[in-house]
């Protein structure tokens, strides 16, 4: 008798044991409020209203006014990007700035998509909701929110919607996309209390999607977007029809993972390695180690003290440009830290580079968009969404110049059901800005996948 009561409690451990390491976990969040003072009572004014963006001659005066007063530096002979933006080329830069760059042209080209605000948790919620202008018969556009990151914006995703949008392939499905700016970013408002990191952007995006009535819907997003769009698909994932990322640095090196790189080069098959992934990841030490090193100084700094170094950049937009536009170089491609012009010209047009600047500038939100680092930080190097698994249905495209390479298995780490992993032919950490056909069909391709698999 106690053999067979022994049994089943063995047997029914194991039973549960089994249960709830499949059962899909939720990540746990509640609503917050983010505005001014306290919340006011009664219901939240839900309303969605019309934005343009516009500008002012007292606007532009006071930009060419602090423009002609800055202080030029010399740079180091030899230096190119070695030292950061090199001063020599910034003043090309600012002269193109001060003296051709249309900023009125630029505006009418961002106003081409509808922008819209609403309230949520207090603050105004910026984005631009882009809906197909034709739509094969017998089907509905399929809803996706695009996530930015920092430095960068809704615009980096100006190349991206008319493929998702408006695409020429009759085999291609069509989109209907919507860009918000994360609070504290462009023309989002910015949190007026402590405590506001991704998780609390993910949450408000869901509430976003649903006021725009979305029940169902995919996510994309890089840098920060990469994180938001996760935590989404932790908070909700009925909610997420598939998870589409172009950044996944590892939350934690598990065991796993330092495995692999202690190994991966001498045993490449037992880690399904490919060539490519050796030559990203070796020698370990320079690749991992030191190239990381070198590229994140910024990271420490906003991540303990972005009011600081914030309010001189708030100051000065020549200071402003410089620490935004470096990024747009060594992030696109860190062999051009060797360039005398940092290889600005060669991924990205000066009007599309001065166009981004430009939202951080005229909305004066580089402080917030640095805060979001230490908000983040703040919750230590494990929080709840860090130690969790996502369920939701990825697709990965993996660009040959991201910031840190993210093999296969280490993705697979994080995103369980991984359904998509592409080597892309080329592009670096701002892929959807630098190479939008490309992320427009890897997109396509994901979304497909997932579309057929709906309908079985």
């Amino acid at each position: 008798m106690i053999v067979e009561v022994l049994v089943a409690l063995l047997v029914g451990g194991l039973i549960l044991y089994l249960v709830q390491k499949n059962k899909k976990q939720i990540l746990k969040t509640e609503d917050g409020w983010w505005g001014a003072g306290a919340p006011p009572d009664g219901e939240e004014d839900t309303s969605i209203r019309p934005f343009s963006v516009s500008t002012s001659r007292e606007e532009l005066e006071d930009l060419y006014r602090r423009i002609d007063q800055t202080r030029p530096v010399s740079s180091l002979e030899d230096s190119r990007f070695h030292f950061g933006f090199n001063s020599e080329h910034l003043q090309k830069v600012v002269s193109y700035w001060r003296n051709d760059f249309d900023w009125k042209k630029q505006i009418d080209k961002l106003n081409k998509y509808p922008h819209f605000k609403t309230k949520i948790e207090g603050i105004d919620i910026h984005y631009i909701h882009v809906t197909p202008k034709k739509v094969p018969q017998g089907t509905t556009p399929i809803p996706i929110i695009m996530v930015h990151g920092w430095p960068g914006s809704f615009y980096e995703f100006y190349g991206t919607i008319p493929l998702l949008t408006e695409p020429t392939d009759p085999s291609d499905l069509v989109f209907e996309v919507v860009c918000p700016s994360i609070p504290g970013y462009g023309y989002s408002e910015a949190p007026h209390k402590q405590g506001f990191d991704s998780v609390c952007a993910a949450r408000i995006f869901h509430k976003l999607m649903k006021r725009l009535g979305f029940q169902q819907y995919y996510a994309h997003g890089g840098d920060w977007g990469w994180l938001v769009t996760t935590n989404m698909a932790q908070l909700e994932p009925q909610n997420i029809t598939g998870l589409h990322i172009n950044f996944a640095p590892p939350p934690r090196y598990s065991p796993t993972i330092l495995l692999s790189i202690l190994l991966g080069r001498h045993f490449p098959n037992l880690f399904g390695f490919t060539n490519f992934d050796i030559e990203r990841l070796y020698p370990a030490t320079k690749k991992l180690l030191i190239e990381s090193a070198k590229e994140s100084g910024y990271m420490h700094i906003q991540a303990t003290k972005p009011d600081t170094v914030g309010r001189g950049l708030n100051d000065s937009p020549v200071g402003l440009a410089a620490y935004i536009l470096e990024k747009f170089s060594t992030w696109t491609n860190n062999e051009f830290r060797d360039l005398e012009d940092g290889g600005l010209t060669r991924k990205f047009s000066l009007d599309d580079l001065l166009t981004n600047v430009m939202i951080y500038w005229t909305t004066g939100c580089i402080i917030p968009s640095m805060r979001f680092y230490k908000e983040n930080f703040l919750q230590g190097l494990n929080p709840p969404h860090v130690r969790l698994p996502v369920s939701v249905p990825t697709g990965f495209a993996c660009f040959p110049n991201e910031l840190l390479h993210a093999p296969k298995l280490w993705v697979k780490q994080k995103f369980v059901n991984l359904v998509t992993y592409t080597v892309m032919a080329r592009g670096g950490h701002f892929a959807a800005m630098e190479e939008p056909q490309l992320m427009a069909a890897d997109i396509q391709n994901f979304a497909k996948i997932m579309e057929t698999k709906k309908k079985k």
